[in-house]
């Protein structure tokens, strides 16, 4: 990736965060990194592809957080499971708990815009499929009862888990996310 995209990327991460889409904009991004005008619009089509391609950073940030977790098969299932929503509320400790940008901006942006609204779902269901593979192993080891849906789990897993990442957003405190994976560990083991 070019430097000069990498650090509006990188930049736009924490700005969008903090303001949100509707409230980012490009004059705030130029000013942040010091990029003139048309370098943005040399990488960018336009406000809503930069968000876009955020996102995607974004997204290879988490997929790599859930192979490095979830892929350690030295770990049982359940553990690797919590082991990556420990390491996400670590992240969202060091951003100050703002909490989910996959979130964050599915909130702002899915009612009033089909592109996000889809690229946002089809974020969720990714993790929640390879939550639900994981939790698959956690079945076939025993970890969890034989009987249970594992897509419905790691759906219900993603979907607890961005509520609690609302709640610590505002709250400012990681008790919302601790609470919520102690609580679905404990409930997808009992027999």
């Amino acid at each position: 990736m070019h430097s000069t995209k990498q650090r509006l990327i990188g930049a736009g991460l924490p700005m969008l965060l903090t303001h949100g889409y509707n409230d980012l904009g490009i004059q705030a991004l130029l000013s942040e990194t010091g990029i003139p005008k048309g370098s943005f619009y040399h990488h960018f089509k336009d406000k809503e592809d930069f968000a876009l391609q955020v996102l995607d950073t974004y997204m290879a940030s988490v997929h790599e957080g859930l192979d490095a977790c979830l892929g350690d098969t030295s770990h049982p299932p359940l553990t690797r499971v919590r082991t990556f929503f420990a390491m996400t509320e670590q992240s969202y400790r060091a951003e100050g708990y703002m909490g989910c940008l996959i979130g964050g901006l599915g909130q702002e942006l899915s009612g009033i815009n089909e592109v996000f609204r889809l690229r946002i779902e089809a974020c969720f269901s990714g993790i929640a499929a390879r939550m639900a593979a994981c939790l698959e192993e956690a079945r076939q080891c025993g970890e969890i009862p034989g009987n249970c849906d594992v897509q419905q789990l790691g759906d219900l897993l993603v979907n607890c888990w961005e509520g609690a990442a609302l709640r610590s957003r505002l709250r400012r405190t990681p008790e919302s996310l601790t609470e919520m994976i102690d609580f679905y560990i404990k409930s997808v083991t009992a027999n």
